[in-house]
């Protein structure tokens, strides 16, 4: 099997604490993480897409004993080059990427590092017992840019004490360290978390699917403007996770989802002062999926509004455009 990226998951590995919020072995769904023996062993029977990279993830990276992080590069770096693979990635803390560890990080093929910034509000962070700042994510995405690496970020959304203009206003932050690649992730509520005590006590209300769509839309919008790649919008499909979390936002398709709302909000604002009917709402290809929504969720709602919308593919448009026409109208509105 060809992976676009191999990815190894050492849960909770590195990390000097337990984050409010974290439950790695539930999201990773691993408890064990593998040895460097076994890393080399499944590079060796791996093949990779062009580009791919090996992948350590669901830890502290460069927060890990000097000599477990450098048992694993060492373990990894004889496979780029061979296998498809391009080089080395990984997660870590903004505040164990020390000038130090970047120095002995030179030595080996690394290609890009994943910061886990989750919010760029120094209260929140606190809040939920990061154990770093603001300022420390911005010195490590120096570092990383320094250093010639790819750098990636992740944040957080509904985290106990932000609100969306915070996540608005972290993303702005975050556009600031000029990242490559951006990962979002919704609070999903889990067990065994102090998240979790705060939940249950009632002293938390994290946002749910309805109240998270409209806000991750738009931060979508804003790293796309900005020309950061956003990777991933979501946890991963997890059975695990839908059947254990207490509440949050979580949706194995959310990055679709909130596409979907997006062209939604266009169609509506295409849609403002028109008269009921009948209308064909044309998209590029691999807008399709995302415009019909989960069973028909976005068509049935202008349905609901006594506009009945047939969808169909263009490839003469590009993602993002929309060309609305009313049935027997011979010109069309686009957006």
């Amino acid at each position: 099997m060809k992976h676009a990226n191999f990815a190894f998951f050492i849960p909770h590995l590195g990390c000097p604490h337990r984050c409010s919020f974290c439950d790695q072995q539930t999201i990773a769904e691993t408890k064990i993480p593998p040895s460097p023996a076994e890393v080399a062993a499944a590079l060796s029977e791996a093949e990779a897409l062009p580009g791919a990279e090996i992948a350590f993830f669901g830890g502290s990276f460069t927060a890990l004993p000097s000599k477990l992080m450098l048992s694993y590069l060492e373990a990894a770096a004889p496979f780029v080059g061979k296998n498809g693979f391009s080089g080395i990635r990984f997660s870590t803390r903004p505040d164990a990427l020390s000038a130090q560890t970047v120095s002995l990080l030179s030595r080996y093929p690394v290609t890009a590092v994943e910061l886990g910034a989750q919010s760029m509000d120094d209260r929140v962070l606190a809040l939920n017992e990061r154990g770093h700042t603001a300022a420390d994510v911005e010195e490590a995405a120096k570092r990383v840019h320094a250093a010639g690496w790819s750098l990636g970020v992740q944040m957080m959304t509904g985290l106990y004490g932000d609100t969306p203009a915070g996540s608005i206003e972290t993303a702005k932050r975050l556009i600031a360290c000029k990242p490559d690649t951006v990962r979002i992730y919704p609070t999903v509520v889990l067990p065994d978390t102090r998240l979790a005590k705060r939940y249950l006590a009632g002293e938390y209300d994290p946002p749910d699917l309805e109240k998270t769509l409209p806000l991750c839309a738009e931060l979508l919008s804003l790293f796309e403007a900005a020309g950061v790649r956003v990777i991933r919008l979501g946890l991963h499909a997890s059975p695990e996770i839908e059947k254990t979390m207490l509440a949050g936002c979580y949706h194995p398709a959310l990055r679709e989802l909130c596409s979907g709302y997006r062209l939604s909000q266009k169609i509506k604002t295409l849609l403002s002062g028109q008269p009921e009917g009948n209308y064909t709402i044309s998209v590029a290809p691999a807008d399709l999926s995302a415009l019909i929504g989960h069973g028909g969720k976005w068509l049935q709602i202008f349905a609901q509004e006594g506009f009945r919308l047939r969808a169909e593919a263009d490839r003469r448009l590009i993602r993002g455009e929309i060309n609305l026409k009313k049935e027997g109208d011979h010109a069309a509105q686009r957006a």
